[in-house]
């Protein structure tokens, strides 16, 4: 599969989005960690349609014009990982669900730890929205963008 990148300067940092031919594959952070999506090379995408769109969907988001994306996706995962990660999706802008609710939702109901390592792996930060899944006490958890990042998001779509 060829893989096509480009750089998106957005509020949270510097992003990265890698599309294929025909859908976005994933979203990287700054500091990503290699290991956390691993990808082949990747091809300079600038006018890449996919990367072009996702680009403007997230300036859309960022400038609160934007509360979902509509975008052609193919994250890479085990279906466990596609199973969280289509749940994640179904979490609404502005809301909350624990890693026990999105758990339950995939017919896992004692796979809170393999729900947290799943969206640790999640190719599509932010698209796919895993700063929106939190402890169950209600505290914010791990997030491959940061802490404050996932903090920043959360005000963000709760204004």
């Amino acid at each position: 599969m060829i893989l096509y990148e480009t750089g998106l300067s957005s509020p949270v940092g510097d992003l990265t989005l890698i599309a294929s031919e025909g859908a976005l594959v994933a979203l990287l952070w700054p500091d990503d960690d290699p290991a956390r999506v691993r990808l082949p090379p990747r091809q300079d995408g600038r006018g890449h349609p996919i990367l072009t769109a996702a680009a403007r969907q997230l300036g859309e988001y960022f400038s609160g014009a934007r509360r979902s994306f509509d975008l052609p996706l193919d994250p890479q995962g085990t279906p466990f990982q596609q199973q969280v990660w289509t749940a994640l999706a179904a979490i609404p802008f502005g809301e909350t669900r624990s890693y026990s609710e999105i758990a339950a939702q995939v017919g896992r109901p004692s796979a809170s730890r393999a729900v947290g390592a799943a969206n640790g792996r999640n190719p599509l930060s932010i698209v796919l929205p895993c700063h929106r899944v939190i402890g169950k006490a209600g505290g914010l958890t791990g997030f491959a963008g940061g802490m404050e990042t996932k903090a920043w998001l959360l005000s963000f779509e709760s204004r």
